[in-house]
């Protein structure tokens, strides 16, 4: 189930949190604030966050922004018409979605919906990311391994790296759990 944070200063929500179920956003939390939204923020995790400008404390922008770098939510900021422009300006590089009000709701789920391609997008950036960096730290390994074998053993590179590769085929390991004995034999850490 899709989960929302729905930030305003209206406590009534209006046609927002219906909106928001209409989108597939089967929970829908409500704050006031900006300070009461960080705090949910802090405690959950969230789908989606609709921001509803001006707060009762704050503008909102920098609320979005801070979500929009500490979370993988998508982000969607509603200011005025009159402010949209200066406000998407600088909420943009944030990674914000910013609508103008009043909006229509095609326009409404239309921004939905690309929150939630965006943080798709961005949620699939990050475990590539992961799995690229294991493949880093994995290289980075075997090579310290390659290193240890040819101090130690006086090996060339190529032959360190042959005696790797054929430990873990004999041994039906993995080339990072030879690399890891190797270096239990030979590094005093």
């Amino acid at each position: 189930m899709m989960t929302a944070l729905l930030v305003q200063r209206s406590s009534d929500g209006g046609p927002l949190p219906d909106l928001l179920k209409q989108a597939g956003y089967g929970q829908v939390v409500s704050a006031c604030s900006g300070a009461r939204a960080r705090q949910l923020v802090a405690r959950q995790t969230f789908d989606l966050i609709l921001c509803n400008a001006p707060l009762q404390d704050e503008t909102g922008e920098l609320f979005c922004c801070d979500c929009a770098a500490r979370t993988d939510a998508g982000v969607v900021l509603i200011v005025g018409r009159e402010r949209a422009g200066e406000v998407g300006e600088r909420v943009g590089h944030c990674g914000v979605f910013t609508v103008s009000k009043p909006m229509s709701q095609p326009l409404f789920f239309q921004a939905v919906r690309m929150a939630q391609i965006a943080r798709q997008r961005l949620y699939t950036l990050r475990r590539e990311n992961v799995e690229l960096q294991k493949k880093i730290d994995e290289i980075r390994l075997v090579d310290r391994a390659k290193c240890a074998l040819i101090q130690y053993l006086q090996m060339s590179e190529p032959q360190a790296h042959r005696y790797l590769e054929k430990q873990a085929m004999d041994m039906r390991l993995t080339r990072a759990e030879v690399a890891r004995s190797v270096l239990q034999t030979y590094e005093k850490e």
